[in-house]
């Protein structure tokens, strides 16, 4: 019997062959890197229900030129001429619109409830093995100007409609919480629900429970094409050597267009490039938290703390941009004075591409024209916090299940 092949060794497709494998499926994970440092190991861990608004929503537009002029905002868009970058933009405009919203919310909504879930499923079955460092305290939404407590309020109460708990606190609710230091802040939403844990813990984690239960990894192993036929991709072609599929699962990151492109289909994607850093967290932040005026998420984890953000859309450059570094690093006093910040060393800086689709909304499905190729890429800043739910859905689908939730949202071939 020949293998399942997922192409693409982050969180996405780690969880996917988790899930597969429960089920009995032989699986081979294919990645172009050496699958040490990924996406999924430098993020904020962040698991967030109340994440439910699309990246394209209405006001992205008029913020992300005005962040244009600033080196160090935490929304940038490359201006050059391209023809990825020219029509992802033209249907990012497309999309950032109420109606795209209103229809977008429950979809994003029951994907992230889903995820939860399944992630406190998989805690519990692991707690032995692995500690997650998996906080449970929600997340706190810092805001410091009128014109972004009008707005974190306002989304306060959306949520509230869509039976997400969100809390609006003062200055003195947020010493309560962060009793350590002074939080600088006019004040804040907390939802509850949300958690965080260790990217790294969890990634190193499943890569070794993986390995112990027979899913064969081929790092270093960069895709070239494939070779099809009668709607069946019957070859996976890589630097190296022809690997022959049963199915394929492409979970491949910001570089899924590219593969995509190779099946012949149209998949719009831009790799929407984030860094973060350590720091030692003196005085101790307990609460993770987003500094909203400068999309910074700060993870604490007890004596270290994560600060990271920036959304530049860059394609496939990894290189660092150590002016908006600058600006996640300025962002930490002027919410926390008496933080004992140190600027990184830029070996310790992590970047990270996150796969951004132009409306905000990520690819879960059947590939266009295919009887045994699914896709689960798209995830933007989400991908941890939707990776479980993702695995799922694909292995459901895979096997020929019913899915565990409606993903018409997410439809591979809907530009």
């Amino acid at each position: 019997m020949k293998p399942t092949i997922i192409i693409g060794g982050g969180v996405i497709g780690l969880f996917t062959a988790y899930y597969l494998n429960k089920q009995g499926v032989e699986v081979v994970i294919v990645d172009k890197s050496d699958m040490l440092d990924t996406t999924s190991t430098g993020n904020a861990g962040m698991i967030v229900p109340s994440h439910i608004i699309p990246l394209s929503a209405p006001g992205m537009i008029a913020k992300g030129i005005s962040w244009m002029f600033s080196s160090k905002s935490p929304f940038y868009i490359h201006p050059k001429l391209d023809r990825k970058l020219l029509e992802w933009s033209w249907l990012f405009y497309r999309s950032a619109n109420n109606s795209h919203v209103e229809k977008s919310i429950p979809y994003l909504k029951n994907i992230s409830l889903l995820s939860k879930a399944l992630y406190q499923e998989f805690r519990n079955e692991h707690s032995n093995a692995v500690d997650l460092e998996m906080a449970e305290k929600g997340l706190m939404m810092l805001y410091q100007t009128a014109e972004m407590e009008k707005e974190e309020v306002e989304f306060a109460h959306l949520a509230r409609q869509q039976g997400l708990e969100a809390e609006v606190l003062n200055p003195s609710d947020i010493a309560k919480i962060e009793p350590n230091l002074e939080v600088k802040a006019r004040g804040a939403v907390l939802f509850p629900g949300d958690a965080h844990l260790s990217p790294s813990n969890l990634y190193i984690f499943l890569k070794k429970y993986l390995k112990e239960k027979g899913v064969k990894f081929l790092p270093n192993r960069k895709v070239l094409g494939f070779e099809k036929q009668g709607g069946k991709v019957t070859s996976v072609l890589t630097e190296e050597d022809s690997l022959l599929p049963d199915k394929l699962i492409l979970c491949g990151g910001a570089w899924s267009a590219e593969l995509a492109k190779h099946l012949g289909f149209n998949l719009p994607m831009m790799g929407g490039k984030g860094y973060s850093f350590m720091q030692d967290n003196q005085p101790e932040i307990q609460q993770a938290s987003i500094l909203t005026e400068m999309k910074v998420a700060v993870s604490p984890y007890g004596q270290q703390v994560r600060f990271g953000g920036t959304m530049e859309i860059a394609g496939t450059d990894e290189s660092i941009n150590i002016n908006r570094v600058k600006g996640i690093f300025e962002s930490i006093n002027r919410f926390y004075p008496d933080f004992q910040a140190k600027f990184p060393e830029k070996e310790k800086i992590w970047k990270g591409l996150r796969p951004c689709s132009p409306d905000g909304v990520p690819y879960i499905g059947t590939a266009p024209g295919y009887d045994n190729v699914w896709i689960g890429t798209g995830h933007g800043m989400m991908g941890v916090s939707m990776a479980t739910g993702t695995g799922k859905i694909l292995a459901d689908l895979h096997e020929g299940h019913v899915s565990p939730m409606d993903i018409k949202a997410f439809e591979v071939g809907r530009f």
